[in-house]
């Protein structure tokens, strides 16, 4: 892949995966009602998480875009990561439609992780080595 191609991909991938992620959020503060019952009746969660979910939510897309440091941005891309393979199967254990947002934007935050260190300054030590080669 051209370093031009990775330079899009990245930013494509990264952009909706903050959208994802910022509107999801909105969602949970906006509708707290309608989540939470979707919460208790749907998924079986208890409904005090739905606000700490909200705020990291936020901080979550904040950071991938940001990127402060590539520490913080790799915690931020693992706990997308892991959220969103739990939401997943929460939501296919509950009989719930809602999987598939989870799973595209799964599909999206891998891709967007895969081409960071060809694109950011910021720098992982744990991007895969293949992806730093040019073409």
């Amino acid at each position: 892949m051209s370093d031009t191609a990775a330079r899009y991909v990245y930013w494509i991938t990264t952009g909706l995966v903050a959208l994802v992620y910022l509107g999801a959020a909105g969602f949970y503060i906006s509708f707290h009602d309608m989540v939470a019952g979707m919460y208790r009746e749907v998924l079986g969660y208890p409904t005090y998480i739905i606000w700490p979910l909200a705020i990291l939510k936020m901080v979550g897309a904040v950071v991938i875009l940001w990127r402060p440091s590539a520490m913080l941005a790799d915690w931020a891309y693992g706990a997308m990561f892991w959220h969103l393979v739990l939401a997943f199967g929460a939501h296919v254990g509950a009989g719930d439609p809602g999987w598939p947002p989870a799973l595209m934007a799964w599909a999206l935050l891998i891709a967007s992780w895969l081409t960071a260190n060809r694109v950011r300054a910021v720098k992982s030590a744990y991007a895969p080595a293949f992806m730093a080669v040019a073409n």
